[in-house]
């Protein structure tokens, strides 16, 4: 916890004697200028953390000489030190009282998941006596460590608060540690690591079950910040900030997100489903995903901002080793911080085996609503889930087709909730839906038309992939439109009379797409695109109020055309929200 001057009785160092200079520990004396404290701070955290001491050459006197440290403001320090080193370092700055009544400065410094650079640019660490220029292989190994597995060197068990050590037990009570002591507890989840010849916590123990003042001391950026909207178009009129450990917090974001979630009832025969605005299951996995694999190191928190038509999640750090939005569902999961991910899997809190993502998708399509929506950022991730409505006939079909298959695979899901939502879809719209490359899709599909789930219509390159017709009935929806229709090249006879055995074996006439019914004189969905491509190559950009001013769409109607040409690759989105979101136009289509 960062102090002032004014508290200094209470910020007394409980280290009895100056530790001596050496591997982790800096002496430095009063005269040293902010650029050169940074300089050591960095140095020392590129090697394995430790303390830098300013004034440690007044322990020397007798008596308390005319200057000390008192005049170096611990809040300043760390400010100086956190500009200094580009923002990527945080430190803890105490005032240690000495024998003679001198006051010394002590920059406890952590040590860095990454190789810093100091304030000049060069790349240097700590051996013990000089800065030295960090070696490539040094580089290498220091990029891979794990922030949450470092040990605050300043920290100590009282940085942990025995009621959250309690909660974590209750979590892990299926674990064999669970009926172990405390410290027994904790070191064999990893959390206590012995450090300066105690047990100290590391930041994933602090993360996990700090008391307030540790958070704030050490990683006051694991705050969360919640903002509820009354309306898709206007500021948030409430917010809360949250400084808390990860399952603490998990349960006020439950309860702020429940305080103003809805659910509706879906009879299914005997059973009755409850379909929730937003499904409880699906937002505490994206804030785990959000905690546990958010950037540590960064100083921004996590925003959650809660509105009528969807729940944004928004936390710092894109996405790692290699994943992207476009193929989230299948790349092996990386994580981005190793010790608070196992600890969490250990406590049955995430997947191991990184289904999370998975399981998101899975509900969320079950329930009739559109799939989680990822936007990648270089430095920030955004984690969308729309509920502006679901389709109940959707949910019904799902469960009782679930009971009759056994099992309905994430893949068939997807398919169905994609043409239940767009009546049609060429193979390559659904690879890229599925994330699969397109020669990877056709065993699906072949499996889901022997289901009688989807069936194919066209030939050639014009092929394309609708729900069968028994599909469609299911979901109460008329088969009229895409069903093919003879040619009527004769006039009707007025006497009905028997097909002629020829015209049942005549091939099918591909089917068109459905168009509008509801306004004969709307633009079908295919002219809508067309006009939203166009209004992108006039004004530069389109929004969704453009579209709906154009075509007489309404809100959701409008998005979803400017999605879909976003999945396409025509357009792509900068802003978020419906009043901010802008759709520019891509090099090209993707392919």
């Amino acid at each position: 916890m960062t102090l002032s001057s004014s508290s200094l009785p209470e910020a007394i160092s409980t280290l009895g004697v100056l530790p001596p200079a050496g591997p982790s520990c800096v002496h430095l004396p009063l005269e040293v200028t902010p650029q050169e404290l940074a300089r050591y701070a960095v140095g020392l955290a590129n090697a394995r953390g430790g303390t830098v001491l300013v004034g440690a050459d007044l322990a020397a006197l007798e008596k308390a000489p005319e200057r000390d440290a008192s005049g170096l403001h611990p809040l300043m320090v760390t400010h100086a030190i956190f500009e200094l080193s580009g923002g990527r370092l945080s430190v803890n700055v105490q005032h240690h009282r000495l024998p003679n009544g001198a006051r010394v400065l002590a920059v406890f410094v952590p040590q860095a998941p990454y190789v810093l650079a100091a304030p000049d640019g060069a790349v240097i660490a700590w051996d013990g006596l000089h800065l030295v220029p960090v070696s490539p292989a040094f580089s290498e190994v220091s990029a891979d460590q794990d922030f949450t597995a470092v040990v605050p060197p300043d920290a100590s068990l009282a940085d942990l608060d025995p009621a959250e050590v309690a909660r974590l037990r209750s979590l892990g009570r299926r674990t064999e540690a669970a009926s172990l002591p405390d410290l027994d507890f904790l070191r064999e989840l990893g959390l206590l690591q012995p450090s300066g010849g105690a047990l100290r916590p590391t930041l994933a123990a602090i993360l996990l079950a700090g008391t307030p003042a540790a958070l704030k001391a050490h990683v006051p950026q694991s705050e969360v910040c919640y903002y509820h909207h009354a309306s898709p178009d206007i500021e948030f009129h409430f917010r809360e900030d949250l400084l808390r450990p990860i399952p603490a917090l998990l349960t006020r974001l439950a309860e702020l997100i429940q305080a103003r979630n809805r659910f509706t009832p879906v009879q299914v025969g005997l059973f009755r489903i409850e379909v929730w605005d937003q499904d409880e299951a699906v937002y505490r996995e994206a804030l785990l995903n959000a905690l546990t694999h958010r950037d540590y190191t960064l100083r921004d928190v996590v925003h959650v901002h809660h509105y009528p038509d969807r729940l944004e999640i928004m936390n710092p750090g894109g996405l790692t080793g290699g994943i992207t939005p476009g193929n989230i569902l299948r790349h092996q999961p990386k994580r981005r911080n190793p010790l608070l991910a196992e600890v969490l899997a250990r406590l049955g809190l995430v997947e191991r085996a990184g289904v999370g993502i998975d399981k998101m998708f899975s509900l969320m399509l079950r329930h009739g609503k559109e799939p989680p929506e990822f936007l990648n950022y270089p430095d920030a991730m955004t984690l969308s889930l729309h509920s502006p409505g679901f389709d109940a006939e959707f949910v019904r079909f799902v469960a009782r087709k679930q009971e009759e298959m056994q099992t309905l695979s994430l893949d068939m899901l997807i398919v169905l909730s994609l043409l239940a939502r767009e009546g049609e879809a060429t193979r390559p719209h659904l690879a890229r839906a599925l994330q699969l490359p397109e020669d990877r899709t056709p065993r699906l599909l072949r499996s889901m038309e022997g289901h009688g789930l989807i069936r194919k219509a066209g030939v050639g390159r014009g092929i394309a992939y609708q729900l069968s017709d028994e599909v469609q009935g299911a979901l109460g929806r008329s088969t009229q439109a895409i069903r093919p229709t003879p040619p009527q090249t004769l006039p009707a006879s007025p006497v009905s009379e028997p097909p002629h055995e020829s015209a049942k074996q005549a091939p099918p006439v591909k089917p068109q797409r459905p168009r509008r019914t509801a306004d004969p004189h709307a633009p079908s969905a295919a002219e809508v695109r067309a006009i939203a491509l166009a209004l992108a190559r006039e004004q530069g950009r389109v929004r969704n109020r453009d579209l709906r001013g154009t075509c007489g769409l309404n809100t959701q109607q409008a998005w979803k055309i400017l999605r879909r040409l976003v999945l396409d690759g025509h357009l792509r989105k900068s802003g978020n929200g419906t009043r901010d979101a802008a759709y520019e136009l891509t090099a090209g289509p993707a392919e």
